[in-house]
């Protein structure tokens, strides 16, 4: 019988990264959530197609929602079909940098919005996913924080301390979950190209690619691989906090680029 795993955020990056690497593997299952429902519906047709080999057989439910919103959280778990209900991993990874500005000159609607997505949307599903966890004594909670979690940069302030928030919380969850043989590992990626410096800059394309000159950064497959192999650990290993760059980038301030 398959494994169910849950991905939030699962319309683009990681963790429509994360469901194709599900999916190819086998033995999962895969609850992909977001907030665009025709890119949701997209990824299902092409995850059930097989396009992925033999091996790529997995059911897929998509369940369109937003997970700054509590109420459509637990709606949208808490109404499960019974089949989907005993969700063995969830990715945590739903989350976005909007706006990179001086700290006095922010947007604080930015500042509100990433908080509500980054902190309080990974609260809100883990506590609606964490019953049927504790019910059977396992399960695994894979958070997405960032390498702003561990060295805060010029302009970061509000993104970087939600990312903080991330690390500090799964660190928690770790201890207070002990007791009901739950995983949690907190992964940390460097930068990786995907949509998040787009939607940092608000769709300034240009701004966004200059992020990434000089370099090859990481991309979402690189990190997807990373949480599969967390994921796939054997029951007693549990693989707790890890931070990911490209070779090109040393920490959360520090790159070498070629120009």
């Amino acid at each position: 019988m398959n494994k169910i795993i849950l991905i939030t955020g699962a319309t683009s990056g990681f963790g429509e990264a994360c469901a194709r690497k599900f999916a190819a593997a086998g033995g999962y299952d895969i609850i992909i959530t977001g907030r665009r429902k025709e890119r949701l519906t997209a990824l299902r047709t092409e995850l059930e197609s097989g396009a992925y080999g033999p091996l790529s057989t997995p059911r897929i439910l998509p369940l369109a929602f937003d997970v700054q919103d509590k109420a459509s959280v637990d709606a949208a778990i808490g109404s499960l079909p019974d089949t989907w209900q005993n969700i063995d991993v969830l990715v945590n990874n739903a989350g976005l940098a909007l706006g990179r500005d001086f700290f006095d000159e922010a947007n604080m609607d930015d500042w509100e919005t990433m908080i509500d997505t980054n902190v309080k949307g990974l609260l809100y599903v883990s506590r609606a996913v964490l019953p049927s966890m504790t019910a059977k004594g396992k399960g695994h909670i894979i958070n997405l924080g960032s390498v702003a979690a561990k060295d805060i940069y010029e302009k970061g302030n509000v993104y970087c301390g939600s990312k903080a928030a991330v690390d500090a919380i799964s660190h928690s969850m770790r201890i207070d979950l002990l007791r009901h043989g739950i995983k949690v590992t907190a992964i940390h990626p460097g930068a990786a190209e995907t949509e998040f410096s787009s939607v940092r800059f608000k769709g300034d394309e240009t701004q966004a690619k200059k992020i990434y000159d000089g370099y090859t950064p990481l991309y979402a497959a690189d990190v997807a691989d990373v949480i599969y192999y967390c994921a796939t650990l054997p029951a007693h290993v549990c693989l707790n906090d890890i931070v990911m760059t490209c070779t090109a980038q040393a920490d959360g301030i520090y790159f070498y680029k070629k120009t």
